[in-house]
């Protein structure tokens, strides 16, 4: 039998069933349209425990990273900059132009990434800042109107200080760590763990190295075993490393008045400061012996190539560090202390946040004194035309004692001192000048360009809860010039700090600095 046999009924019951079975077919199919696809399973951020608190893995992979960073709010009273004494420029001037006060606000963000290989952990590290400075005042030079200042941005503070008003962005460290070396910018090797500061926010300590802000370098790093390290560093010198070389020939009356004992006449970088430290570091505390060689390259004697130039000569530096941790006066309490002696190499001394140059201005006792003057200047060598570089020699210590009152209280007391000498013949060469351009009243034998700079401390730090700081630090800085006691040089017209031209007497300097912050960690 076919279908075409069948019965009316029968195919009307198979289409009926036919029909059915599509619809059904259909119906599943569309639901099955419906339903949500098989979402991806969700990687959540991990806790990374390998590196300690606050490390947690980068979705997805196997690196670690921590964020950080702290927001600072500054007031630096009797300052143009922070945290500096009023020792140059329209600080040092004392009067109507130097600023009672400099406020900045500061955000720092740092971010530490690390991953396990079996060369060991593969480290990267950054660190910038955001500021926002006041700034101050300068005269508004010749040839201005009379009585006329003009705005200064740039604030006054040492060669790597960064110290600029309004707005600005600084990048602390940028490194990579990979078995034993780092390479980028980073706390040179030759500083203590503790740079700068012993026990201070204070930046104008001499005795030591610095570099808080960091310094290009290449660096290979030894580990012995129970807090035994020896490191080999090659380290970039341009600003940070070197402060002047003068020129001597190239002295004007206007630049001794401020300091400046002739032309930086500092040339195109040669090679590297080579450094090599050795430290040890333990549960009573950490000593460390570092060692540091410097190229002092000039340019030339005069404004091109012919005029020739003197050769290069290097200078050295040494120092020695000291902690002491957890000592009987209470728990946490520490003592920092530092030594350094350098010849041709001054910023291992003078570390890079301090000026170069100082113009400090105060009473005179004598009649025929419109005021008195301290003036000193840092450098690494000097020269004159068609003569070798003459190496400047410098030495000094800096220390800091904490005292733990309770974990919200603390107390620390600093200090520095360090001294500058200059060879004899250098010294002529800087005397002849000084004495010619500035007409010093005691002549050649009463001129001695050496000094001595010292500052003392007394900060206090209050801790209500955890990574929230309130700082008060009170810093008395001296200026001890060597000229002959009644001495006197007359200065020409000084525009940009408002002094006039008159007779001053060279005189020993100090000033007040008080510094109050607020800064939460995070």
């Amino acid at each position: 039998m076919t279908f075409s046999n069948l019965s009316s009924p029968h195919r009307t019951i198979k289409r009926l069933v036919l029909t059915s079975a599509a619809s059904l077919f259909a119906l599943e199919a569309a639901q099955a349209a419906d339903l949500p696809a098989k979402s991806k399973a969700i990687e959540y951020v991990r806790v990374c425990a390998l590196y300690g608190a606050g490390f947690y893995y980068i979705p997805g992979t196997d690196t670690c990273m921590k964020l950080g960073g702290y927001l600072r709010a500054d007031l630096v009273l009797n300052s143009n900059s922070d945290f500096d004494p009023a020792a140059n420029g329209v600080a040092g001037a004392r009067n109507r132009l130097s600023n009672s006060y400099t406020w900045r606000s500061r955000e720092s963000l740092s971010i530490d990434t690390r991953t396990a290989t079996e060369y060991g952990a593969v480290r990267t590290f950054f660190q910038g800042v955001f500021s926002w400075t006041s700034g101050g005042y300068t005269g508004a030079g010749s040839g201005e109107v009379a009585g006329a200042t003009t705005y200064n941005a740039a604030v006054s503070g040492g060669q790597g200080s960064g110290a600029i008003a309004q707005g600005s962005l600084g990048v602390y460290s940028a490194f990579i760590q990979f078995a034993g070396f780092t390479v980028g910018k980073a706390v040179s090797q030759f500083s203590a763990p503790w740079t700068n500061y012993p026990a201070n926010e204070y930046d104008d300590l001499p005795g030591g190295g610095g570099w808080v802000t960091g310094v290009n370098q290449l660096t290979y790093t030894a580990d012995f075993g129970q807090g035994i390290t020896a490191s080999l560093s090659a380290q970039d010198q341009v600003v940070y490393d070197t402060t002047n070389i003068w020129n001597v020939s190239g002295a004007t009356a206007a630049g001794l008045a401020t300091g400046a004992y002739g032309a930086n006449d500092i040339g195109a970088s040669r090679s590297p400061d080579l450094i090599a430290m050795a430290r040890i570091d333990q549960a009573w505390g950490l000593f460390q012996a570092s060692l540091a060689a410097h190229d002092n390259h000039a340019a030339y004697y005069g404004v091109d190539e012919t005029t020739g130039h003197p050769g290069d000569k290097w200078g050295w530096a040494a120092q020695l560090a000291l902690s002491l941790k957890n000592i009987p006066t209470g728990i946490g309490d520490t003592i920092n202390l530092s030594a350094a002696y350098t010849n041709g190499a001054t910023r291992y001394n003078f570390n890079d946040l301090m000026s170069t140059t100082y113009a400090m201005y105060g009473g005179t006792g004598l009649a025929s004194g419109y005021q008195s003057v301290g003036l000193a200047g840092l450098s690494d060598s000097v020269f004159v035309a068609g003569a070798g570089q003459e190496l400047t020699t410098t030495y000094g210590f800096r220390g800091g004692y904490t005292h733990n009152w309770d974990p919200q209280w603390n107390t620390a007391v600093y200090g520095a001192w360090a001294a500058v000498r200059h060879g004899s013949t250098a010294k002529g060469y800087i005397c002849g000048a000084f004495v010619a351009g500035l007409a010093l009243s005691s002549g050649m034998a009463g001129c001695n360009p050496d000094f001595n700079y010292g500052a003392v401390g007394l900060v206090t730090r209050w801790t209500p809860i955890r990574n929230l700081t309130f700082t008060a630090d009170l810093a008395y800085t001296m200026l001890d010039q060597k000229y002959a006691s009644g001495s006197t040089v007359t200065l020409p017209l000084l525009s940009a700090v408002a002094k006039p031209a008159a007779t001053y007497e060279l005189k020993d300097q100090s000033t007040l600095t008080l510094l109050l912050r607020a800064q939460r960690n995070w």
